[in-house]
């Protein structure tokens, strides 16, 4: 982990906050190899489609919303091969993780997550970065920024 990586994370985590999914925000970030921003997306509803109560309805929810990774992918303003995705709260899901691949994208960088619902959607997607040579950085202890700054816990990556 650099202070780019850190960086994209933060603005991953404040692109999560333009959701309004009330029990889960989530936030992507995808850079190249510049460390210039290509796409930045964030979990809800499709476009034209009303926030409203169905939000509240988790199995109606999911099968209508639009993930961080997927929107980021769609509204990228240039080619994404060979890019960084960023993701908070946590690393992307299996479905998400196929759209990745597909897209060439290089590296993931996220923050684990041990949620008991997400754990076997987060086994299958490092089990296809591994296979598809996905470079693949989780953090195991989310890091304490401040003004762009991270603290050294922040360091602390497993593959």
């Amino acid at each position: 982990m650099n202070k780019w990586d850190c960086n994209f994370l933060a603005l991953a985590n404040t692109v999560s906050m333009f959701s309004k999914d009330p029990s889960t925000k989530v936030g992507a970030v995808i850079a190249d190899d510049d460390n210039r921003v290509v796409s930045i997306g964030y979990n809800g509803f499709p476009k034209g489609i009303k926030d409203d109560n169905r939000l509240e309805n988790r199995s109606l929810k999911y099968d209508m919303i639009v993930h961080a990774e997927a929107n980021a992918l769609l509204f990228a303003n240039a080619p994404v091969k060979g890019c960084t995705i960023y993701t908070w709260p946590f690393m992307p899901c299996s479905r998400c993780a196929s759209l990745i691949i597909q897209a060439g994208i290089r590296r993931v960088v996220s923050i684990e997550n041990r949620e008991e619902r997400w754990l076997d959607s987060f086994r299958l997607s490092h089990d296809m970065f591994t296979e598809a040579r996905i470079e693949l950085d989780v953090l195991q202890n989310p890091p304490t920024w401040c003004f762009g700054n991270v603290s050294p816990e922040a360091s602390e990556s497993k593959n």
